[in-house]
Formats: structure tokens, sequence, C-alpha cells
């Protein structure tokens, strides 16, 4: 039977996470999506383009306001970079940091608090956690790894072995995901993460997409990449 899946994509009025609503909007499973964004004008607005761009998708997009009253998957994405405002002295280093780690993992525990009771109701639920390569302690000693120099975006990979450990005999698949190193304005200019190398938003998309339909269910309370099961 083909069930309708209801999926939650935090921070998904931009950058990777517009990408991964992108590639569930092509996806063959029958889907609403749940277009999370700390402005509900920005989640509003990017439905909006969306629509634009997938006028079939008319009916599937919903602001996080919408009411479903189950979850099949929360797609933890929502994050931020804001070293360059302590650069410039509008904001203090313990700010930046205070920030980070409030928008970065306290934020996302609490989201995954909040949701979890509904990931229950499903008959798959699946919890992905959106980590980068720069979380790896082996990866960090490797010299010719090509590391962002702004603070890692790794940190939610703190919270995966807590939540696995906590919803995995409740039937829960988790994961933590490192998309690669992809060409956002996360952490500064989109157009200089392009020179350094940064790959398409939608090849971590697609990454994302294949484990929500099925693709690394043998990996579970892992950190997957696209090339398989990043080191810790």
């Amino acid at each position: 039977m083909n069930v309708h899946k209801i999926i939650l994509v935090t921070g998904a009025n931009t950058g990777l996470g517009r990408e991964v609503v992108k590639s569930l909007l092509q996806s063959t499973v029958v889907c609403s999506i749940i277009v999370g964004s700390r402005n509900l004008a920005n989640a509003n607005n990017a439905i909006q383009s969306l629509t634009a761009e997938f006028p079939a998708s008319k009916s599937a997009l919903h602001p996080l306001q919408g009411k479903f009253g189950r979850l099949h998957a929360l797609v933890n994405n929502a994050g931020g970079q804001f070293d360059q405002l302590a650069k410039e002295g509008k904001m203090t280093l313990r700010e930046v940091w205070d920030k980070t780690w409030d928008v970065k993992t306290t934020g996302t525990h609490i989201m995954t608090s909040a949701f979890a009771p509904l990931l229950l109701k499903s008959n798959d639920p699946r919890l992905l956690f959106i980590t980068s390569g720069t979380s790896s302690l082996t990866g960090s000693e490797n010299v010719v790894f090509p590391f962002n120099k702004p603070l890692a975006r790794g940190w939610p990979k703190v919270t995966i072995p807590e939540w696995h450990r906590t919803l995995v005999d409740d039937g829960v698949k988790t994961w933590c995901i490192s998309p690669g190193y992809l060409a956002t304005g996360l952490g500064g200019s989109l157009e200089i993460n392009k020179k350094q190398g940064a790959l398409d938003p939608a090849v971590g998309a697609g990454l994302i997409k294949s484990v929500l339909e099925g693709a690394r269910d043998g990996e579970t309370g892992k950190v997957v990449s696209s090339q398989g099961i990043q080191a810790w």
C-alpha cells in the first residue's frame, strides 16, 4: 500500500533545505511536505516560489503551522553560521558561540522532543540530523581534507546517539547525514563557496531523499554520506 507520507524539513525556505523539498516533490513517494522556517513569512514565500516552479505541488506544501496529527519523517536541517558577525564587531565571540549552540544543538534537540510523539504514530518513522564532514574527528586529522575554515556545522552529531538510543525500540530509524561541502549561503558568500569547489545543493538533497526512501536503512544510528559511513 502506498502510504501518504508527512515530512517536516526545518530550514526549508533556503539553501539545502529548499533543495530537499524540491527533490521530494519529484519523488515517486506520495507525501505532504511541511516547510519549516524560523520566520513564517519566509516559509510562505518559499512555498509560493516552489509552487510556481512545481505547479502540481500546490496541495503538497504546507507551512509549519499545518496540522496533520502524525509525522513520518523529521529532517533537522536548520542551521546558521555567525562567525562573520564577530569579525565585523556586530556580536561578541561569546554571543556567536551561544547563538550557534542554540540554533544547531539546543534548537535541534527541542524540535526533536516536540515532534517525537508524532513520529511514534507512524508505521515507518525516520529522524534525520544534518551534519558535515567537518564533524569527523578522523577527518579533521587528514591534511588533505578540504574542511571549511568557519566553525564546523557538525554539532548536531552530538545529539544522534541519545536520540537513537531513546527511540530505537520504538522503531524510529535515525541517521546523521553528511551531505558534503555544498554551495549555499551558509557561512558567507555563495560565489566564494562555488569557487572553492562546493557542490550543487541538489547533490546533498538527493542523498537525504535516498535516506528518506529507504536506501540506507541498514546504517541507522550512523553518520552517512554519499561515500558510505563517515568516520566518527
